[in-house]
């Protein structure tokens, strides 16, 4: 991954980076394989680059990450959803190919 502000999620570090964070956590879920999800990741670095120090974005693969793409019922990808700090359950989430402007706007809507 090019960007140094986006992290790259695991199942190993799912916990410590996602569910035990201090701040809140846009989670790009996405695949190699997926067109839509090649093409999010422009944006979803951008995002990573205009709100760093206020909220980590970080991408998790779907296809080495299964068991969490299951627990979140991941049925199409690209997903993303926000974090709460703390939290493991997801507080915004949207589907598919969107502009900038909607992420910019789930992330208003938890970030004060």
């Amino acid at each position: 991954m090019a960007n140094a502000n986006v992290v790259q999620l695991t199942a190993d570090n799912w916990e410590k980076e996602v569910v035990q964070s201090d701040k809140p956590v846009l989670v790009d879920f996405w695949a190699v394989w997926c067109g839509p999800c090649r093409a999010l990741g422009p944006t979803i670095e951008k995002l990573a680059d205009k709100y760093v120090g206020k909220v980590k974005v970080g991408k998790l693969n779907t296809d080495e990450a299964q068991e969490i793409a299951i627990k979140y019922g991941i049925s199409s990808i690209p997903m993303v959803m926000l974090f709460k700090g703390g939290s493991d359950q997801p507080a915004e989430k949207t589907v598919g190919l969107n502009p900038e402007a909607v992420y910019d706007k789930m992330i208003s809507r938890v970030v004060q």
